[in-house]
């Protein structure tokens, strides 16, 4: 178990870092939704597959959309807090954070009270499926509307990209870990902590200042949902085709299918970027 840990939590080290790059050079809305495609979900899979049966491994990704929909409330409040904070200066970043990862918390909490009792009477693929559909409606919404989203203007450190892989890849080690000791439901939740959501949204706050992150949280929500839909469909090609073939399978169909159409309808849609200037950094 220790090299599915190892391995799961280096390969998500590295995701973490790639995606806020991604962010940052190409601005928050394309950014965010390619910023998405299925990654750190698929480490994290293999290592779940490789650390326990397909029983378990089947209830750890059904509750990987709802673990998406929590982190799609997370993201939402930094939408909705930071216009509303615009006169406490360096004090809004550490109040939306915090705000935002207890609402995380608690919608964790919720989900592990409903769907332990859920699993035991309804089908796995049939409680990920519901949970996939309700994040993609929330994500479509959340997508719409002109907002800014300015490509970065300054380069973070090595030390600030370091320590977003680090925590994603402590994160998904967590998640397999405890895979391994037989608690599937908060292994799946602890394979979809915001850990790259968290450390994304506060480093491009801190280096690029609040409308790059702004901008992104919309399509990073949107182009999320094909995490879950990865985890639907890795629910039958991991045990049918193996960890290796059935993750490339699985990935190579979520973004078919979600992602590409996604970035197509950011691109084409009325959800164009509006006009805005390079805010600065709060100090």
């Amino acid at each position: 178990m220790l090299t599915a840990v190892v391995l799961s939590a280096v390969l998500s080290a590295v995701v973490a870092i790639a995606v806020t790059l991604v962010i940052e050079r190409w601005g928050g809305r394309i950014g965010g939704v390619v910023g998405t495609l299925p990654t750190t979900i698929v480490p994290a899979g293999i290592g779940l597959a490789l650390a326990s049966d397909a029983e378990a491994l089947a209830a750890s990704l059904a509750v990987v959309p709802y673990g998406m929909l929590m982190n799609g409330c997370f993201l939402l409040v930094y939408v909705v807090l930071p216009p509303r904070l615009s006169g406490q200066g360096g004090g809004a970043l550490a109040l939306t954070t915090t705000s935002a990862l207890l609402v995380w918390g608690a919608f964790g909490a919720l989900v592990l009270l409903a769907l332990d009792p859920l699993l035991l009477r309804v089908e796995p693929g049939t409680v990920a499926l519901v949970g996939t559909v309700a994040l993609g409606g929330m994500g479509l919404m959340a997508a719409r509307g002109p907002r800014p989203a300015p490509s970065g203007h300054r380069s973070p450190g090595a030390l600030e990209i370091m320590s977003r892989g680090l925590a994603a890849g402590a994160a998904i080690g967590l998640a397999v870990f405890l895979s391994g000791l037989g608690l599937p439901l908060l292994a799946g939740l602890s394979s979809v902590f915001p850990a790259i959501f968290l450390t994304t949204m506060v480093g491009l706050w801190l280096s690029q200042g609040p409308d790059v992150p702004l901008g992104a949280a919309g399509p990073m929500l949107l182009g999320s949902t094909s995490v879950a839909v990865y985890a639907c469909l890795a629910m039958w090609s991991l045990p049918n085709l193996g960890v290796w073939w059935g993750s490339a399978a699985a990935w190579c169909l979520s973004v078919v299918l979600w992602t590409l159409p996604c970035s197509w309808w950011v691109m084409r849609s009325g959800s164009t970027p509006s006009p805005t200037t390079q805010a600065q950094a709060p100090q």
